[in-house]
């Protein structure tokens, strides 16, 4: 957020920003959304819904996940929520308690780690780097003093854009049954891969686990905030009282709209942009390879690379400061994703325009020399 805020500042003040700190696409909602919202404000009042989600919305997530990964799934297992942010707040108050143990891979997203501690639970981070492709393991959860409560997985995850193996996903997911763990799958950038490895929903693999998708990835809707869950039966009424109190419903118009996201129509539209985050991704690949940054996580899929710049910095707050007051160019450091290693790392976001990674590649050339410490 403070990056944000002064990447805002500086396009006021410069009108220059190259934004690679935001993670979200640069892409408006697909036409058939557009247009199934303007027709929700000329034919629903639009006012509160079911707390869980309307029902036309639950069924139209069911059929793709039966169509996209040939999972079943009821409509009545489908929780739709204000965000996946929404969905975590709650899975959390349903699943967990004070003490609570939780495992999360670090590098991970923040926001898990901080809502879980705001709610008094203990965050245990598994060390998680390129040895092992930036993933938990089997090995990691067997080496726990004891079973935690619950396990968070993302993939694609954020910020390193890596992909679980299926087989080891599957072996999680066992491990995570027999143990009485709860199996949380962040599936939100699902439809965001690049053909190296594919994106397995923890549903194929266990009905024990809960799995945690979003309109605000690969659909292109982050501001319409609209998210949902795959729950086990044991936490519908639970999960139901809780989205009741804290947020009513998610909003009408949002999931109106939604329906349409899933239509073959939008489908198409939204993998046109994969393809360009693919050649985006590449030329950064190519790029920072040639200016000698070469230590980069495997993007196998998500938007986002992942680098390590210890060579350069061992303060990447300072060095992505000086970095937008340099260049305009606003890049996210890695601290807020790592607390015991981000400060030699940075994430950079490649939603944007092809033109605008040109661009960046070259003002960060011209810039190294003296960004150095």
């Amino acid at each position: 957020m403070d990056v944000w805020k002064a990447a805002a500042e500086r396009q006021r003040t410069h009108g220059d920003v190259i934004a690679l700190a935001a993670g979200q696409p640069s892409t408006p909602a697909p036409r058939p959304v557009l247009d199934a919202a303007r027709a929700a404000l000329d034919q629903h009042v639009l006012g509160y819904t079911e707390s869980t989600g309307i029902r036309p919305l639950k069924d139209t997530i069911a059929d793709y996940y039966q169509r996209r990964y040939g999972v079943s799934v009821d409509p009545d297992d489908v929780v739709i929520t204000t965000g996946s942010s929404g969905a975590f707040t709650i899975l959390f108050l349903a699943a967990f308690d004070v003490g609570d143990t939780i495992v999360m891979a670090r590098p991970g997203y923040p926001a898990y780690r901080n809502v879980l501690q705001a709610l008094g639970c203990h965050v245990h981070q598994l060390d998680c780097g390129p040895d092992t492709r930036f993933q938990p393991t089997l090995a990691q959860l067997e080496a726990l003093p004891e079973p935690p409560a619950g396990l968070i997985i993302a993939s694609p995850t954020n910020p390193t854009g890596t992909i679980i193996d299926r087989a080891a996903l599957a072996a999680i997911a066992a491990w995570c049954e027999h143990n009485g763990t709860l199996l949380i799958s962040d599936e939100i950038y699902h439809g965001i891969s690049y053909g190296h490895h594919d994106e397995t929903c923890a549903w194929s693999l266990s009905r024990s686990a809960a799995v945690i998708g979003s309109v605000s990835k690969y659909f292109s809707m982050t501001g319409w905030r609209l998210g949902w869950m795959l729950l086990p039966p044991r936490y519908r009424d639970v999960t139901n009282r809780l989205a009741s109190n804290l947020t009513v419903c998610p909003p009408a118009i949002s999931q109106h709209a939604a329906i349409a996201a899933f239509t073959e129509e939008s489908l198409a539209e939204l993998d046109g942009h994969v393809q360009r985050y693919r050649v985006n991704r590449d030329i950064l690949l190519e790029g920072l390879n040639n200016l000698g940054i070469t230590r980069l996580a495997p993007a196998d899929g998500a938007f986002y690379l992942y680098a390590d710049i210890s060579h350069l910095t061992s303060d990447t707050i300072d060095w992505s400061s000086r970095l937008l007051a340099a260049t305009g160019v606003a890049v996210a450091p890695g601290i807020d994703f790592d607390t015991a290693h981000g400060h030699t790392h940075i994430r950079l976001c490649f939603a944007g325009a092809t033109a605008d990674m040109h661009e960046a590649l070259g003002r960060l050339q011209r810039a190294l020399p003296r960004l150095a410490t």
